[in-house]
């Protein structure tokens, strides 16, 4: 006999409903057996929806769930995402997961805790507490001042497996009866198929199925040898019609200005009037290139399609199953319930890389082979021409002076394509492969989040100075010659970088120093304590003031609501630019895992370097031409910098995430370093030693 204890608790009055004080994925999935089951075997199990990609969050819930329920963080198992019964948080992006993630799971886990202290009471076991009830939210949550796992660091429970080796990633996954696949992609964006002949790749050996759908091409093998050797002899069997319709490569910012583009204000506040009169004012325009994932491993999906092939399992390292889920169906016109997506880590993910487009590869090669999971592993070219770029971007940026050295107007411009384009955005699957079979949906141009979820082009295109006058203006262009969609930080990054360099140059105007003219403009007390904790680390007012090396300043808080974060760069530029140190002090609120705050700031750090001095995707006017290392060179690790990141905790104040506070900053803090040693300031992305070279001859 199971006893039923849940909302019918007799001391307890009725559960709360949802209201604004309700965590909004509680609202969303309110459903307590959505989120928490109690098995036979000890342990809790949490069933999140935010998904794994090396951020910790696996970590970070499995710390506050076992907080909250007082267990030992060994006694709770937190699942990869499912739309099997899982919660639909939605995609794991911005920075979000702990805020959202965090709030939702400790909101069940008190009920939970509260249930399983009233069946304990009673004598029910664990395992027979009924939890199909709504979440009491009115119950509290332990807060860490009574202790507890909240601000310890705790072992990451994925790191063992990727250090070791052991089989944790997509691209290692192997399921009974698999088959492997491979598709070939057109030679360039605007590519159609002309003509093929499949005779001699179906005579290949190990060759089971070969796929042609409209401009759609692949292979299904016994092994992934044999699916690499016939999607080669499969390509040369190909021929295509292509078209130039890239823009000129040499001159990104006409593109993004020329039409069409829809220009909007995002802040518009003060009047020219009621400033003091201006004695200089500074103009300058700061681009970034196309930029790619380049994760470290290529995109990968696995499908199985039931035997009489009316529902389909797919594994995907996409950020959001549920999206992906919807996506799948919408773009094979079937009802979504037959389309079941699990989530599988995947090595590398900085936003909407390639892993849904695999994932639907694999939903096309497998329909072929019913009741036969088919894995689908892209190339490393596919991967860098294929995926969706992060955009490129140009800022002009104009700031009068006053006469005592006050930034006392600000007018910026940023003009950029849209930053997301993920599934189901724009009513469009928008899944790379259905925009090549025949007759299926074109991919959609990108657009922007909207300023509540904020923002994509002019995310931190606000400065966090205190400038009376401000007008600043957002310019996405509407047609897209590159697919773009969300890459880490989405515009910020770009952003950050313009306003601290125009920063710096207004303090050099004013004859000030950089730190103090920051602190000058800076109301938030948040803020300025960050700016003064790594000032003082590293001993900024002694710092070396001649030679080769050169220090610079960066500083932002993310989306305005999101991580403070400073930082100082130390430069050599000698006959390349070489960034030895990074010191940076965050302030994330309340830190749940320091180890995994700092991680992630490292994290950041790090890429903001390479994309700061290496990266930019290049194109002639018809194909992608960065499709290696070679041709798309990334930081190595000799070049990897030393990097020190120093936390700020806030217990008293909520956690707020840390994955893309340091990006922006760290390019800021860059480029005034290298402006510092070389005494000419580059301006546009990245920073080499050519454009370097091209300053000082200007």
């Amino acid at each position: 006999m199971t006893a039923r204890l849940g909302a019918a608790d007799p001391d307890r009055p009725a559960p709360q409903a949802p209201d604004a004080t309700t965590p909004k994925d509680v609202a969303a999935n309110p459903r307590l057996s959505t989120w928490v089951r109690v098995d036979g075997d000890g342990c809790v199990h949490v069933q999140g929806g935010k998904v794994e990609l090396g951020q910790g969050i696996l970590t970070a819930l499995t710390q506050l769930a076992a907080d909250e329920l007082d267990l030992p963080v060994d006694r709770v198992r937190v699942h990869g995402a499912t739309t099997a019964g899982g919660p639909d948080e939605g995609p794991t992006a911005g920075s979000m997961s702990v805020a959202d993630s965090g709030a939702a799971v400790r909101a069940a886990c008190a009920h939970l805790r509260r249930l399983l202290d009233t069946a304990a009471a009673d004598g029910v076991p664990a395992a027979e507490v009924d939890l199909d009830v709504d979440i009491d939210v009115s119950l509290p949550a332990r807060k860490p001042a009574e202790g507890g796992l909240t601000g310890i660091s705790v072992p990451r429970v994925d790191l063992p497996d990727k250090v070791r080796g052991r089989a944790r990633f997509i691209q290692d996954l192997v399921l009974p009866g698999q088959l492997w696949g491979q598709v070939v992609r057109p030679p360039s964006p605007a590519a159609r198929l002309a003509s093929l002949d499949t005779a001699g790749v179906e005579a290949l050996p190990g060759v089971v199925a070969v796929v042609h759908d409209g401009s759609f091409l692949g292979v299904v093998c016994a092994d992934e040898r044999r699916a690499d050797v016939a999607a080669e002899s499969l390509r040369a069997a190909a021929a295509w019609e292509e078209n130039a319709t890239l823009p000129g490569p040499a001159d990104l910012t006409t593109y993004l200005r020329d039409g069409p583009v829809t220009t909007f204000d995002v802040d518009v506040s003060g009047e020219p009037d009621d400033v003091a009169p201006q004695v200089r004012k500074l103009a300058a325009t700061y681009t970034r290139p196309f930029l790619a994932h380049a994760s470290m491993s290529p995109s990968c999906g696995l499908a199985r399609w039931s035997d009489d092939g009316t529902a389909v399992h797919v594994w995907s390292h996409s950020q959001n199953v549920f999206g992906l889920r919807r996506a799948v169906a919408a773009a094979l016109g079937v009802a979504p319930d037959t389309v079941q997506v699990e989530h599988a880590e995947g090595a590398g993910a900085y936003g909407h890389n390639g892993a849904d487009d695999a994932a639907f590869d694999a939903v096309l090669l497998a329909r072929a082979v019913p009741g036969r999971p088919v894995h689908v592993r892209w190339r490393r070219a596919d991967e860098l021409s294929w995926s969706p770029f992060g955009s490129a971007m140009a800022v002009d940026i104009g700031v009068c002076l006053s006469s005592e050295g006050r930034m006392v107007c600000w007018e910026s411009d940023v003009w950029s394509q849209g930053h997301t384009s993920r599934p189901g955005y724009a009513g469009s699957p928008g899944l790379l492969a259905g925009a090549h079979v025949e007759g299926g949906a074109p991919l959609p141009d990108p657009v922007d989040p909207p300023p509540e979820r904020g923002a994509g082009s002019t995310r931190n295109a606000i400065p966090g100075y205190r400038v009376p006058v401000r007008r600043i203006r957002g310019h996405r262009r509407q047609d897209a010659a590159l697919r773009t969609s969300s890459l880490r930080t989405l515009g910020a990054y770009g952003n950050v970088f313009a306003i601290e360099s125009m920063v710096d140059e207004a303090a050099d105007c004013a004859g000030a120093d950089p730190l103090d003219f920051r602190l000058a403009h800076l109301d938030d007390d948040r803020a300025r304590a960050v700016l003064q904790a790594v000032a003082d680390h590293v001993g900024w007012a002694g710092r070396p003031r001649e030679g080769d090396v050169g220090w610079g300043l960066g500083y932002a808080r993310y989306k305005a609501k999101g991580a403070y974060c400073a930082v100082v760069a130390e430069v050599e530029a000698v006959s390349d630019i070489r960034v030895r140190r990074l010191t940076l002090a965050v302030d994330v609120g309340r830190v749940v895992n320091p180890d995994g705050v700092r991680s992630q700031i490292e994290g950041g750090a790090v890429q903001s370097t390479s994309w700061t001095l290496k990266e930019q995707v290049t194109f002639d006017r018809t194909r992608i031409t960065s499709v290696d290392w070679e041709t798309y060179p990334i930081l190595r690790f000799s070049e990897t910098p030393e990097v020190e990141v120093l936390l700020l905790d806030r217990p008293e104040l909520p956690s707020v995430g840390s994955g893309e506070a340091a990006q922006g900053p760290t390019a800021g803090a860059i480029a005034n370093a290298v402006a510092a040693a070389v005494g000419v300031r580059v301006r546009d992305l990245p920073i080499t030693p050519e454009r370097v070279v091209a300053a000082m001859e200007a």
